[in-house]
């Protein structure tokens, strides 16, 4: 005789396999489209709780991020649209304003007793400013939201000024690891901070800057001035420390607030990512560089001043979109 199971039975079993279809489906769905926010929450919750950092790691199929390999969230792979430049880089073109002999980040207030400087961007910069009157002025810069200060020595040739004719303040996310890059934060409003050695004696490690020749790359670089041949333009390399310690905007020695990456990363005493700052001017001189000199002296006492007045929001925007997942933007902050 058969083997007829009662009807309430056979209506459980109906029951509890349109759940596990129910369940499947769902699961199926989660694993192609991602859970919502706050399942993701409960889940690292209970993955974190319920499993040691080390099973976690060999669970994972992402392999651990390397010099060259972005940190692959789904947010990131979201953001990137299809046809871009996997470089982390937004740009701000900032041509000459004017020359003084005033410096408002190491001499504030005294008006006339630095050298001679050539200022980029915001056009009303003297030894006068502080972040409000840049915050009501205008600025050269391309875009115009860019109210920043840059400031550097002014070249002389035969003993007169000389001013870059290319003026590009690049801001990237290079420099360090992935997923240092995936935690930048926007420059601090406010923040001054300098970077080279303008009392240098020689060339050393206080030089940051590089000299070098447009198109004439087989001249080579160098901390000190070089002889580029007739037809090209000497360029003017600096990069500026992308390491903040979380708290003040300046120091003593205009420095020390910030610091370069130490392996990839920021060292404990700085550890707040932001963007490299990278000034690239282009002068239109070439030749004998024992024509040439800067009102601080040599080539290797170049040295940049910069003075962040970029409205928060536009900065905060550039390092979401930009910086942070790894996509060259133009002027206007987008791909």
């Amino acid at each position: 005789m058969p083997n007829v199971l009662p009807t309430r039975w056979r209506i459980r079993i109906a029951v509890l396999a349109a759940v596990g279809i129910a369940a499947s489906a769902v699961t199926a769905n989660a694993m192609i489209s991602g859970p919502e926010p706050d399942l993701l929450s409960s889940t690292t919750i209970t993955t974190t709780s319920s499993a040691s950092s080390s099973e976690a790691t060999s669970d994972t199929t992402v392999p651990p991020p390397s010099a060259s390999t972005p940190v692959p969230t789904e947010e990131t792979k979201a953001a990137v649209p299809p046809n871009a430049v996997r470089v982390a880089e937004f740009v701000a073109e900032c041509p000459f304003t004017h020359r003084l002999p005033d410096d408002p980040i190491v001499f504030p207030k005294l008006a006339g007793v630095s050298h001679l400087h050539s200022f980029f961007g915001n056009v009303s910069t003297n030894a006068q400013s502080d972040i409000n009157t840049l915050s009501k002025a205008s600025s050269t810069c391309s875009p115009k939201v860019d109210l920043s200060s840059y400031w550097v020595p002014t070249l002389l040739v035969d003993g007169k000024p000389v001013e870059p004719t290319g003026t590009t303040f690049y801001y990237l996310g290079e420099g360090v690891r992935p997923d240092v890059t995936a935690r930048i934060q926007p420059l601090p409003y406010g923040l001054r901070v300098v970077a080279g050695n303008a009392k240098a004696t020689a060339p050393d490690a206080s030089t940051m800057s590089r000299w070098s020749c447009l198109h004439a790359g087989h001249v080579g670089a160098s901390k000190d001035f070089v002889n580029c041949p007739a037809g090209t333009m000497m360029e003017s390399y600096l990069d500026f420390p992308q390491c903040w310690n979380g708290k003040d905007l300046d120091s003593a020695d205009h420095k020390s607030h910030m610091s370069y990456p130490v392996d990839g990363g920021c060292p404990a005493t700085h550890p707040v990512p932001v963007p490299k700052l990278r000034q690239v001017l282009r002068y239109p001189v070439s030749g004998d560089p024992a024509r040439f000199k800067l009102s601080s002296g040599p080539g290797y006492t170049m040295h940049g001043d910069f003075f962040n007045a970029w409205p928060q929001a536009e900065m905060a925007r550039r390092v979401r979109d930009c910086i942070n997942p790894i996509i060259k933007c133009g002027p206007d902050g987008r791909p």
